[in-house]
């Protein structure tokens, strides 16, 4: 679901991997159409980064 979020709106996912900032500078960023398809390449980074991250955190517990 959250890679489907990636790609058609990539600021609302930096939100929804507690990352607001970014989520706020993806937004203007994704103002323009230009902007989008980077803005769609952040995020879908940002999250396998945000699922590696969770991956290794489970396997320290």
């Amino acid at each position: 679901m959250r890679l489907i979020i990636a790609i058609l709106l990539p600021f609302l996912l930096f939100f929804t991997v507690g990352k607001p900032f970014q989520g706020i500078f993806c937004l203007i960023l994704q103002m323009t159409l230009i902007g989008w398809i980077p803005a769609a390449i952040w995020a879908v980074y940002t999250l396998s980064q945000f699922n590696t991250d969770k991956k290794l955190e489970d396997m320290r517990d």
